[in-house]
């Protein structure tokens, strides 16, 4: 059962004592979040804020789209180290790790030996021998050591920390942060090293929003304090402040960026997910690989567009007939409308298909089904090719 009933949830708080929070863990950033008023969920056993008192979920959508936001996430990397390093992420994970360079990043999905998803995320390559997997919300780091038995690699939490900086100034905020100037090149997904408040810092170029943006991993050895005072410097000309993943949230469905556990779980394959690219069937071998070979390969996940704001588990039929299940919802202030992920039953319904929708407030709205993304169809923005500003 979920904390939410899609009219009220539960999250976190902080309240004067102590006592039993032993399996949580705070951000660095932390201090700074709580004049805001945040509202924590609970992932990876870390605190990331959903929303803050002191400015609203649309405000945040906006700050994205127009200008730049801060999102300090639970993401949670684990580090993998030693001359076996690539021979066990090969084996974990369905992309070729071969192929992924020293400085460089990709997406990768792990699976079961069903073929079912374990979780997603995004692993970096800091050196031969080196990796941090910044995974999602799962379980993971016990997979991974089951199946390092002989093998020569370490895998360990180096806690370290991933904010995200999002939207169209970012880059320029970047440009203004870092003492050693923009680091060249910094395509898509690659991976960087720049001096911040006296620090060097690994950032990224990725994100949860698909807009232009970058993320900083910051490690136990940083002063963090110095860290957010150069990038809050740096960030006031251009508007930067922190947002909740409430914002991110209304954005990633847009984007179609899947999230684990909710939109797909261990009940789905890669292909079920729309993830066939993250596959590659022609490499030797990798868990799940038998499974996937014969496994069907239509997408079962596709996006809503609705009269009113779907909720999340709610029902979706076609002519009276239930064909599938709200995976995620929200209200787009961009499209002005209710846009959402549903998981379908059977395969074969097109983009238009006319469909009713379950919302909140116990509303059923009119809505059709929608091919992912629902815009940008390219990811023209994130690379910095689309710079219109709605």
């Amino acid at each position: 059962m979920r904390s939410g009933d899609g009219k009220t949830r539960d999250l976190v708080s902080t309240i004067e004592g102590s006592g039993w929070d032993f399996s949580m863990s705070r951000h660095p950033y932390h201090a700074h979040e709580a004049p805001l008023g945040p509202r924590y969920t609970v992932y990876n056993r870390r605190h990331m804020a959903c929303r803050f008192d002191a400015t609203s979920t649309t405000d945040g959508y906006w700050k994205l789209r127009r200008s730049v936001g801060v999102l300090h996430t639970g993401e949670f990397p684990l580090e993998f180290r030693g001359p076996d390093a690539e021979r066990l992420l090969d084996r974990l994970f369905t992309k070729d790790i071969s192929k992924l360079r020293p400085r460089r990043c990709g997406y990768g999905i792990a699976c079961y030996h069903d073929g079912g998803l374990i979780v997603d995320g995004v692993l970096l390559r800091l050196a031969t021998d080196r990796f941090w997997y910044a995974q999602a919300d799962g379980d993971f780091y016990s997979w991974a050591r089951a199946h390092a038995v002989g093998m020569d690699v370490e895998i360990f939490d180096p806690h370290v920390y991933v904010s995200q900086v999002q939207g169209p100034e970012s880059l320029r905020v970047l440009a203004a942060v870092s003492e050693d100037g923009m680091p060249d090149p910094f395509n898509y997904f690659g991976v960087a090293t720049v001096s911040i408040g006296g620090q060097p810092v690994v950032i990224t170029r990725t994100g949860y929003t698909n807009e232009l943006g970058w993320e900083f991993y910051t490690e136990p050895s940083h002063d963090a304090d110095a860290i957010w005072g150069a990038i809050t410097a740096a960030g006031e000309p251009f508007g930067l402040e922190m947002i909740g993943l409430d914002a991110m949230h209304i954005r990633r469905i847009e984007a179609g960026i899947l999230n684990a556990g909710s939109d797909f779980d261990h009940t789905m394959t890669p292909f079920d997910a729309g993830l066939a690219r993250f596959v590659d069937m022609d490499k030797a071998e990798f868990i799940g690989k038998t499974a996937l070979e014969t496994a069907p390969t239509q997408v079962r996940l596709t996006g809503l567009l609705a009269d009113a704001e779907p909720v999340i588990g709610g029902a979706v039929t076609a002519d009276g007939h239930h064909i599938g299940r709200v995976t995620a919802g929200a209200i787009s202030p961009f499209l002005q409308r209710g846009v959402g992920i549903t998981r379908l039953d059977a395969v074969g319904m097109p983009e238009g298909t006319p469909v009713m929708i379950e919302c909140v407030d116990d509303l059923h709205a009119p809505g059709e089904l929608a091919t992912l993304p629902l815009y940008d169809k390219d990811a023209a923005i994130p690379r910095g090719k689309l710079v219109d500003i709605p």
